[in-house]
């Protein structure tokens, strides 16, 4: 496996992104417009430099023209990016855990619906969704060409429902649908056990779960890799920003760090 990893991380950035709708590709002009446009958080824009998302999307192969589900997309950060560049003549569609299964998911959903609504001009298209997080159902089968998801896996894994949702992801993608995943790397060889409460997974845990589903690893981008990230904090990846768990202690040397070191990772559900 460590062989056939490095092996796909050195061919990643020139390997062709698969996407369902090649015909539209999203532009650079395109790109710029929208990560520079006026709707977005100025904390969230502040934050590109370590998320990376136009080369992440780039990587994935997003199309101007696909049906694409982000998987709780929390507060909307890639929503601000994913749903004006859909909104023409894709769809966009956030997945959002049910209202009532926490007061968490509640207030998540509502702040992602009024994010919406107070600004049609970019969101009229965009649809919110729930699932039920323990027997997830993300849309009709084979009804997505791309299903996203941003630094989640860890917590499904705490949460023992890291199996139930990548078979739906592959039940809800079309064949030959992409599966994005960005996530908190760990050291190679890390022990689940040891790490299951840190944020962190390999990079190996995380093909796993998603072959043992059915999907393909297609390539791996080190995109969003960050060496000086050491995966050892006493409040784990939340230590650093931006959450930086521990407050003004050490706070300093954590921002330094800068955002955690994450595996960018593509799947593909194989073509019947």
């Amino acid at each position: 496996m460590k062989t056939t990893l490095a092996a796909l991380s050195l061919t990643a950035l020139l390997a062709p992104a698969f996407s369902q709708a090649a015909d539209a590709p999203i532009s650079a002009k395109q790109y710029a417009s929208v990560l520079a446009g006026s709707w977005r958080d100025p904390a969230n824009s502040a934050r590109d430099g370590y998320r990376h998302p136009q080369q992440t999307l780039e990587f994935f192969g997003l199309g101007a023209k696909q049906t694409v589900i982000e998987i709780t997309p929390g507060g909307g950060w890639y929503s601000e990016v994913l749903a004006p560049l859909l909104k023409d003549h894709g769809h966009y569609i956030a997945a959002v855990q049910a209202a009532s299964s926490s007061a968490y998911a509640r207030t998540s959903e509502e702040t992602l619906k009024n994010k919406f609504a107070a600004d049609p001009a970019r969101y009229a298209k965009a649809q919110v969704v729930e699932f039920d997080p323990k027997a997830p159902v993300f849309g009709k089968p084979a009804s997505a060409d791309a299903v996203l998801t941003f630094r989640n896996v860890h917590n499904w894994v705490a949460a023992d429902t890291a199996s139930a949702t990548f078979s739906a992801f592959y039940q809800v993608l079309k064949p030959g649908g992409v599966l994005g995943v960005e996530d908190h790397r760990a050291k190679d060889g890390a022990d689940l056990e040891a790490i299951k409460d840190s944020g962190y997974l390999t990079t190996a845990q995380v093909v796993k779960l998603a072959t043992d589903a059915g999907f393909k690893l297609a390539a791996q981008s080190e995109v969003n890799a960050n060496p000086k990230d050491t995966k050892d904090y006493p409040g784990g990846v939340w230590t650093l920003p931006p959450a930086l768990k521990l407050g003004e202690q050490d706070k300093a040397k954590y921002v330094a760090i800068g955002e955690s070191d994450r595996m960018t990772l593509r799947f593909v559900k194989p073509a019947k």
